[in-house]
């Protein structure tokens, strides 16, 4: 076997088999094959795609080259959910404590946050004391006694696909939905979880920009799932403005919790029951619709909030945060941005958005940067909302540290203000709904 020849018949429109597919990638985490002949076989896949099969087969063979994370220890049902990322994208925050309080068993690994879009282990560090690297033994026991419980990613998940991405980043082959779906997938799949519900984001803040583009992503990842015989729900969802108010690690969380008091916003409370009521039903537990009522009725009676108060101490932080504020890093300094004239913001560049919230220095432009995690932003006026000039739109949470006229001169490119409304459809929370097996 060369790798020639199987770069000549990607080249060609042909279809790699799966001893093909194993062979260059293990040949070149092995070392054996060099990485301009990987580079020509990614550049090949990205001008032809895969079918499903090899889709699964490069899936297969990028998670096989790590550790498999066996959940057998964990008692109970066990479904995992994946965001591709967006900004104030803090749902896993709510999501988890939630649907732990309806009986199902989250235990996630999660990571940090690079570029516009923050990471929820980033996130949790705010908390005081909150340890997110802890040992095998304490992660299933606090899945099992609290049924909640999130740590950061290990070395050694489907480091095929590190290396891999580190070669598509630099040579213009990372968005392909193919490759895309395979890169996701391997680590999803290296978690033995009983379930995943997806949360395929799309708009001007996700990595996917145009909707048909996230469906066929959705589709891809759920078909990946179906050939491992993994129950899966893909949700496509709107990242076309900020998901909640709250952009930044120690707002966001303060925003997680109010939510699970009741008082959160519209929109990221919906997007959290719907993910749990899609968690609860995927794990045979409840109903969709008997799923939404009881975890509307778990916020009520704050079960989810004890579930919450329960998890933050379990992993060592400082469980007052949840009836005082003041102990999350939360600057006192805060600028203003205002509107600059009459009409309906009919458009926010939500990436802006975020790159705005990370000059502030909630984010990172590299890997070494070191977070703030008492910066951010507080989107008070979102799409539709009709203002006047001098209107208030955003808060900015700001440091000594922070490039503010960077991040307001960011702000005045993002929001669009004109004489009509932006279209409904614009709007809508969830574009889709895709099941496995259907």
């Amino acid at each position: 076997m060369r790798p020639v020849d199987i770069i000549h018949k990607k080249r060609n429109g042909g279809i790699n088999t799966k001893e093909e597919i194993e062979y260059m990638v293990n040949g070149y985490v092995n070392g054996d094959i060099p990485d301009y002949q990987i580079s020509a076989w990614l550049m090949s896949i990205f001008f032809n795609g895969m079918t499903k099969e090899e889709r699964y087969y490069l899936t297969m063979t990028m998670r096989d080259s790590g550790d498999i994370i066996d959940l057998s220890g964990i008692s109970g049902v066990k479904i995992d959910k994946h965001s591709t990322g967006g900004v104030g994208d803090k749902t896993t925050l709510a999501v988890g404590p939630l649907v732990a309080s309806a009986g199902l068993k989250v235990s996630k690994l999660s990571g940090r946050g690079l570029g516009h879009t923050g990471g929820t282990i980033d996130k949790l560090e705010s908390i005081p004391g909150f340890k997110t690297a802890i040992s095998k033994e304490e992660f299933f026991r606090i899945a099992n006694e609290i049924g909640m419980v999130v740590a950061g990613q290990t070395g050694n998940i489907a480091p095929a696909d590190k290396k891999l991405y580190a070669l598509r980043d630099v040579t213009d082959t990372v968005d392909e939905i193919s490759l895309i779906s395979a890169s996701i997938m391997s680590k999803k799949l290296a978690v033995e979880s009983d379930g995943i519900v997806l949360d395929v984001k799309t708009g001007s803040g996700a990595f996917m920009k145009n909707i048909d583009d996230a469906i066929k992503l959705a589709k891809s990842m759920v078909e990946i799932a179906e050939l491992n015989n993994r129950k899966i729900i893909a949700l496509v969802t709107n990242m076309d403005q900020p998901l909640g108010e709250a952009v930044g690690n120690s707002l966001e969380v303060l925003e997680a919790i109010e939510t699970l008091k009741g008082k959160g916003p519209e929109d990221f409370t919906e997007l959290c029951v719907e993910l749990g009521a899609n968690m609860l039903d995927l794990s045979g537990l409840y109903t969709y619709e008997k799923a939404k009522d009881i975890l509307r009725e778990n916020i009520k009676n704050g079960k989810a909030l004890e579930v919450m108060r329960k998890w933050i101490k379990a992993q060592g932080g400082d469980e007052r945060v949840i009836d005082n504020p003041k102990i999350l890093p939360i600057s006192d300094k805060i600028v203003e941005f205002k509107a600059e004239k009459d009409g309906y913001i009919s458009h926010i560049d939500t990436e802006k958005v975020g790159i705005a919230s990370m000059v502030l220095g909630a984010g990172r432009k590299t890997k070494e940067d070191i977070i703030d995690f008492s910066v951010g932003i507080k989107v008070l006026k979102k799409l539709g909302v009709k203002v006047n000039k001098g209107d208030l739109i955003a808060e900015l949470y700001i440091s000594e540290k922070s490039n503010v006229d960077e991040a307001l001169k960011l702000l005045n490119e993002a929001y669009e203000i004109t004489d009509v409304p932006p279209k409904e459809e614009k709007m809508k929370l969830i574009y889709e709904r895709i099941v496995g097996g259907k």
